[in-house]
């Protein structure tokens, strides 16, 4: 009997001590506290996850956008004026021949009158060639600074303008040149580029005897002929 009490005492105890640490376990359940397996830190993923596309830094050596410069409306030329100026460049060096005479170191008016041909201006019994190279005849003014001047303005083909007047010169307008001073005319050629406005037009020319694609009336009467004076004839 006294085994059997004793015996009972010891399995009372193991009981009572397996109740209470299965309470213990539990309480800590229920209270929310984290057991060993929980708190454990898992092991790193080796493996980065791709950042999401909204994510992704922008690129910062992207070149920019570069804008065009605004460019311009073209000048409209009248094709008259066109086919005078094309004449110009054309016969500047290469002398028409064929179908004009040529006057031998004085030929620039000549060469002027050919090109106003081209333009439409027609002959008339004060302005006039006939004949070609050297077998030709004209009237003074065809040939003649002073007098194609004088014809000009007697005619009312076009209207006298100084070179204070740049501002109204246009392709296609003759210009006529003073290199003394003394109130003819020395040289004339025909305007074939304007550049700049307001006041810094640049006028260029071409011409023949001093032959010349696009000379500049600034250097003509600036550094070749110092102290000269340009005119001008505006053609309507």
């Amino acid at each position: 009997m006294v085994l059997t009490r004793r015996f009972r005492i010891v399995a009372a105890v193991l009981v009572l001590g397996g109740l209470v640490a299965g309470t213990a376990a539990v309480a800590g359940a229920s209270s929310g506290e984290p057991t060993a397996a929980a708190t454990a830190t898992p092991a790193a993923d080796s493996t980065q996850a791709a950042p999401k596309a909204d994510e992704t830094e922008p690129d910062t050596t992207a070149t920019e956008r570069v804008v065009p410069a605004e460019v311009g409306e073209p000048v409209p030329v009248d094709p008259q004026v066109q086919a005078q100026v094309s004449y110009m460049l054309a016969h500047w060096t290469d002398y028409n021949t064929d179908a004009y005479g040529v006057i031998t170191d004085n030929d620039c008016v000549n060469f002027t009158s050919q090109s106003l041909i081209e333009r439409g201006w027609t002959m008339d019994d004060q302005w006039w060639s006939e004949g070609t190279g050297s077998d030709f005849d004209t009237s003074s003014p065809w040939i003649s600074s002073t007098a194609f001047r004088d014809y000009v303005a007697q005619s009312g083909r076009a209207t006298a303008l100084t070179d204070d007047q740049r501002d109204q010169v246009k392709l296609g307008d003759v210009a006529q040149f003073d290199w003394d001073n003394s109130g003819d005319r020395d040289h004339t050629g025909v305007v074939t580029r304007i550049e700049g406005s307001g006041d810094d037009i640049q006028i260029y020319y071409a011409g023949h005897t001093d032959d010349t694609d696009f000379r500049s009336v600034d250097y003509a009467i600036t550094e070749k002929h110092p102290g000269a004076t340009a005119y001008y004839w505006s053609i309507p």
